[in-house]
């Protein structure tokens, strides 16, 4: 029983230290404040958390969880083969950082306090594409050259879509969902 409890104070703290992070950013993450939404004592935290680098190093953690079992329901879905896996998991990132906003400000933020074990953790979201991509172009007997020019591409796609849906630019759309598909698809068809 205490197990459960702890669990869910554990995560009620992560939670609460996403919307803390969304609205002061990390360099003003405050385990005081987030303990307070939380309704907790400002020492409560430490019990799940060794100081403030590893809460947020969990927070990470988290949202790469949530992004994994994302990709892997992707992967058994189309299983053997690697472009439609690449093509989906890309879609599906979109979607993700469309989706949960608040994990996108976390993925995109930078923050020299954190950067050297958090930025570690960061990377992790997108070691399944790139390993995808490396899959495809070692198939497809496409130069390292080409594979780093496509991983940037396709990386650059996903980002400045979400971008671009974000700030208004175009509309977050199936039609314009499909632009952004139909891009990253002929990346693969391009020499």
């Amino acid at each position: 029983m205490a197990e459960t409890r702890n669990k869910s104070i554990r995560e009620q703290l992560i939670i609460a230290g996403i919307h803390e992070i969304n609205q002061y950013g990390i360099q003003n993450f405050s385990v005081r404040r987030v303990a307070n939404e939380c309704g907790i004592s400002c020492a409560a935290p430490y019990r799940h958390f060794k100081d403030r680098q590893s809460f947020v190093a969990a927070i990470v953690e988290y949202i790469n969880k949530q992004w994994s079992e994302r990709q892997q329901r992707i992967l058994s879905e189309y299983p053997s083969e690697v472009r439609k896996q690449l093509l989906e998991i890309s879609l599906d990132y979109v979607r993700f950082l469309m989706e949960k906003p608040y994990f996108r400000s976390i993925i995109m933020s930078k923050d020299v306090e954190f950067d050297s074990e958090y930025q570690k953790l960061r990377s992790q979201l997108s070691n399944i594409a790139r390993s995808l991509i490396r899959e495809y172009c070692v198939e497809h007997h496409i130069s390292e050259d080409d594979e780093k020019r496509k991983t940037y591409i396709i990386r650059s796609l996903i980002y400045g879509a979400a971008l671009m849906f974000d700030n208004g630019e175009m509309e977050y759309n199936e039609e314009n969902m499909n632009y952004v598909k139909y891009s990253i698809d002929r990346e693969f068809d391009l020499p």
